[in-house]
């Protein structure tokens, strides 16, 4: 196998999928589907309108969509994660203010960076029970986005290499993407599941290419993240409220994947 920054090109699992198996492969997402992140930086959003209150009427919704589209618009420049949220706030905050804002409340911004970075890595209830038991018959696969050293530092503390032989840490989640990591494993995509708590991100794009998928949602999403087009009645996707339903909205999965003929 081939390798590109933010692969870790370790074993594959040596669980293998049963012969009348129709799932060859289980992807994981990281964020918000095995440990908790939203809610980290939806804090730092608070505490940033709060800053801003010195300076404007934050209570009015165009604050907080300001901030939102400026972070859409560096997307393709700054990517996901904690140090594109920081940079997208200091620019918003200084457009906003009309440049009015002072140095000492932009060091209160890169602080509220710096404490979104080195927040817990909790991990959700029941996740290391059910990827263990998946991996039990199926090789898996972490798939997560965002900045590589954040990324990397959380699975480190998560203490996920035992469950995951194959970690992903790539800057998009696309068809594209998906194509590129399946083709790494010579795998159909019809024989793939993509387990998530992201319809945008984790089961779009996979469902698209002919996937399937297992939407978890989380309490809280990213406005970005809530925009996509997957119907409530997707038939390629089985939705699991919690990671312990994990194995049975797998068989779920697993029997519609047969019954397509995958």
């Amino acid at each position: 196998m081939s390798a590109w920054p933010g692969c870790y090109p370790l074993p594959m699992n040596t669980s293998t999928p049963a012969p009348s198996s129709a799932i060859g492969l289980v992807g994981f997402d990281g964020d918000d589907t095995l440990w908790k992140s939203e809610d980290y930086y939806r804090k730092a959003e608070q505490d940033y309108l709060d800053l801003l209150s010195h300076y404007i009427d934050v209570h009015d919704t165009r604050t907080a969509r300001h901030l939102l589209d400026v972070q859409r618009r560096n997307l393709a420049v700054f990517g996901y994660g904690v140090k594109a949220m920081t940079l997208s706030m200091i620019e918003a905050a200084i457009d906003i203010t009309d440049q009015r804002i002072s140095a000492a409340h932009v060091q209160q911004i890169l602080d509220l960076g710096h404490a979104t970075l080195r927040h817990p890595v909790d991990l959700i209830d029941g996740v290391r029970e059910s990827v263990a038991a998946i991996a039990e018959h199926h090789p898996v696969v972490l798939i997560t986005k965002g900045d590589l050293f954040h990324q990397e530092a959380k699975i480190k503390v998560a203490q996920l290499h035992d469950l995951f032989p194959r970690i992903e840490i790539v800057s998009e989640k696309d068809p594209e993407t998906y194509a590129r990591v399946l083709a790494e494993f010579d795998l159909p995509i019809a024989r793939f599941v993509m387990v998530g708590n992201s319809l945008r991100s984790d089961i779009e794009p996979v469902v698209a290419l002919g996937g399937w998928g297992i939407h978890t949602p989380y309490a809280v999403t990213w406005a970005h993240e809530a925009e996509h087009g997957v119907a409530d009645d997707e038939p390629r996707m089985v939705t699991a409220d919690t990671a312990w339903d994990w194995p049975a909205a797998l068989q779920a999965i697993e029997a519609k994947a047969a019954a397509a003929g995958a």
